[in-house]
């Protein structure tokens, strides 16, 4: 459990920049197409599920700048590291994310209440449904290779890029389902194309809620999952001289993580022998949660009667 948690690898910042460049290439060109599917097919609907792609375009550089940043290494000023510029810009991604979903709301609703008092709205053309199916495969393809990577190289920003990727698949189905009814049922149910862009809005915000929950925990000191500490503390008391952990204090930082814990000791133990004690500690410790995790250790006399 531990070891999948935060198992980290040396090729980690090179495949993140993979995957990366992959989604921007594919994020570009549906943005080129959506948007010019959206214009000559005259589609609210499409036009705004291109601003969402545009909205993909700028997430992914996000996470290439952010990352590069996360994966420097300790200096004066950051003692613990830069691993939280990545959770920053995964927080990031979902506050756009959030917005994105309401901008299409917002659109949305305004052509509803229009075609409500009476104004007419223009059929999409043919090519506007074509883009969206296209957009739906994929960007259906792309979560998928991101969200495994991400879950592979343990990285929290591209495991939100990918939901962001799904986003766009869950808006270009509604966009599908509202310009294919306004086509194929006639001028009074073009207001399906509106409505279908309101719908997939409230999906997008919920998955923008949940990309921004758990980050929101990294950075305001959230302690590690309960398994997680109770494995910690298993590892602790496996150690032969160890007893009584107790004081554990735990967080995520980035793609790793920090412990601190207070143990007890036989008291007539030399400096030597439980300096030894405390390092066969971290490098357990270390094999469970990712060789760059942040360890102290604070060892106390075990008084005995």
């Amino acid at each position: 459990m531990l070891k999948k948690f935060f198992s980290t690898s040396g090729t980690r910042e090179g495949g993140i920049y993979k995957v990366t460049l992959v989604g921007s290439v594919v994020n570009l060109l549906l943005l080129v197409f959506k948007l010019l599917a959206g214009i000559v097919g005259q589609s609210a609907a499409m036009i705004a599920d291109a601003v969402h792609s545009l909205s993909d375009f700028v997430t992914d550089i996000i996470v290439v700048f952010f990352v590069r940043i996360s994966n420097k290494p300790q200096d004066k000023d950051h003692d613990y590291g830069h691993g939280k510029y990545e959770t920053l810009a995964a927080a990031l991604i979902g506050i756009i994310l959030f917005g994105v979903g309401l901008g299409i709301f917002w659109n949305g609703a305004t052509s509803i209440w229009s075609y409500a008092h009476g104004q007419p709205l223009e059929q999409p053309g043919m090519i506007a449904l074509v883009a969206a199916i296209v957009s739906v495969v994929l960007k259906e393809l792309l979560y998928q290779y991101t969200f495994f990577q991400g879950k592979k190289l343990n990285s929290q920003a591209m495991v939100a890029n990918a939901w962001h990727h799904r986003s766009d698949a869950f808006s270009s189905i509604g966009t599908m389902i509202g310009i294919g009814g306004a086509i194929l049922l006639g001028e009074k149910w073009r207001v399906l194309d509106p409505i279908a862009a309101v719908v997939v809005s409230f999906f997008i915000m919920k998955v923008a809620i949940q990309l921004l929950w758990p980050c929101l925990g990294d950075l305001l000191e959230k302690s590690l999952p309960d398994d997680v500490e109770k494995e910690i503390e298993a590892v602790l008391l496996d150690v032969p001289g160890v007893t009584n952990p107790h004081n554990l204090r735990t967080r995520r930082i980035g793609n790793t993580c920090a412990v601190d814990v207070h143990v007890r000791m036989d008291g007539k133990l030399t400096v030597e022998q439980s300096h030894a004690i405390t390092r066969e500690i971290e490098r357990r410790l270390r094999d469970k949660l990712g060789k760059d995790a942040f360890i102290s250790i604070h060892v106390e006399p075990d008084k005995k009667d």
